[in-house]
């Protein structure tokens, strides 16, 4: 995709005009904030996303159903438990969730769209989650963004917000947005809610391809322990409030909203690599040279996902015979025999064999914050990058006792 001009600023799903939000705590596992609840104002276009796990949690499908219409004006979400392998009382209870909150709101139930988070296999207490529903409901506000991120988060270690503003047309638009997302990380998609608010007028149809599109490059692009869970969604309410002409064809308006919303989409996907389970390093592998970029993302998707290579990277360690193995195995089209290997700024590989290098240049490259892999296939125009992050000691520690 062409560059795209935006900015960056602060803040989250209520930058954008005609959008409130809460986060309150209703107890459902821990005493911290668990019931989030988004509003726009003005009925809005939505798209979704969606696991792609044959096993779907009842908040996934319920909004899958609910969204078939392309309009929408609120979601409201949970944490701590995932309302997922329940039977039929999930369904019963996420329709219930979408109820009050469209009775508070003054709603069509259709025009909700509900989310969960947390344990699988355990029935939601409604008996706290809808008290909490009603909180959230009278303490919507523009300075509630922030909260509501907060309600979201399971095992993360910090919120995610991201906001940027793109010119559509001659008129300032904003796009926000808040993500979780810190373990069972897979495409396609990861275990993540990734909620996204922008004021521009977009028909429904243009806002789906936009956000499919974006996701494809970002969401599905993102690893950490190659689970995907049952509750993953996307999803974006576009309510028009910005007052920019209607984008409802493939012009250039289109175009910079798809990239600012690509742009919105990358910064929150990295931010869950980041945060992954016990990670101490961002893990980024760039693909070059691929003869398609479907090849590019193949490559890049298994060696972000390579337990090895995810172990080398906290073990500082330059094994980047562990990359071109897990390159061989993604299902790409490449000649091995051509590929060129780099560990940050010191090139490990050439052609496919190995080369002289510093392991003190190598260490000091592994030992930042962001550790980059390049591998250039030399085999087309194709290319793609992955994230995901070092596998550590802490990671089983935090899943060996998640449910209790």
């Amino acid at each position: 995709m062409a560059q795209t001009a935006f900015d960056e600023i602060t803040g989250g799903v209520t930058a954008p005009q005609g959008f409130t939000a809460a986060g309150v705590v209703a107890g459902i596992k821990y005493d911290r904030k668990d019931v989030a609840l988004v509003y726009s104002e003005r009925e809005a276009s939505a798209a979704g996303v969606f696991t792609t796990n044959i096993v779907k949690a009842a908040p996934v499908l319920l909004t899958m159903q609910h969204i078939k219409g392309g309009k929408a004006r609120a979601v409201v979400a949970n944490s701590g438990n995932a309302n997922a392998c329940v039977g039929p009382r999930g369904m019963e209870d996420a329709r219930t969730m979408a109820a009050e909150t469209a009775g508070l709101l003054g709603l069509p139930p259709g025009q909700v769209l509900v989310a969960s988070t947390g344990v699988i296999g355990q029935p939601l207490p409604m008996d706290r989650v809808l008290p909490g529903i009603r909180r959230a409901a009278a303490e919507l506000s523009r300075e509630g963004g922030g909260d509501a991120a907060l309600a979201i988060m399971t095992t993360d270690t910090v919120a995610k917000e991201a906001a940027v503003t793109v010119s559509l047309g001659g008129v300032n638009v904003t796009i926000g947005g808040m993500a979780k997302g810190s373990g069972m990380i897979h495409p396609n998609m990861a275990t993540m809610l990734c909620f996204i608010t922008t004021d521009a007028a977009i028909e429904p149809a243009w806002l789906q391809k936009a956000l499919a599109a974006a996701v494809e490059r970002t969401f599905n692009m993102i690893t950490v322990d190659g689970d995907t869970s049952t509750n993953d969604m996307v999803l974006v309410l576009a309510n028009g409030a910005a007052g920019n002409p209607v984008i409802d064809s493939e012009n250039a308006d289109y175009a910079a909203f798809a990239g600012a919303l690509e742009a919105l989409c990358r910064k929150l996907a990295v931010a869950i690599a980041a945060d992954g389970e016990g990670a101490t390093r961002l893990l980024e592998v760039r693909v070059l040279g691929a003869s398609t970029e479907r090849d590019a993302r193949l490559v890049a998707r298994a060696v972000a996902a390579s337990s090895l290579v995810k172990a080398a990277v906290f073990g500082k360690d330059a094994n980047w015979g562990r990359v071109i193995c897990a390159a061989g195995y993604s299902g790409a089209s490449f000649n091995p025999d051509k590929v060129d290997i780099y560990v940050g700024d010191v090139q490990v590989a050439e052609k496919g064999g190995g080369l002289p290098f510093s392991e003190e240049e190598a260490t000091r490259v592994l030992s930042g914050d962001r550790v980059v892999f390049t591998i250039d296939l030399h085999d087309g125009d194709g290319d793609a990058t992955a994230w995901g992050c070092d596998l550590t000691y802490d990671y089983v520690r935090i899943n060996g006792s998640y449910r209790t």
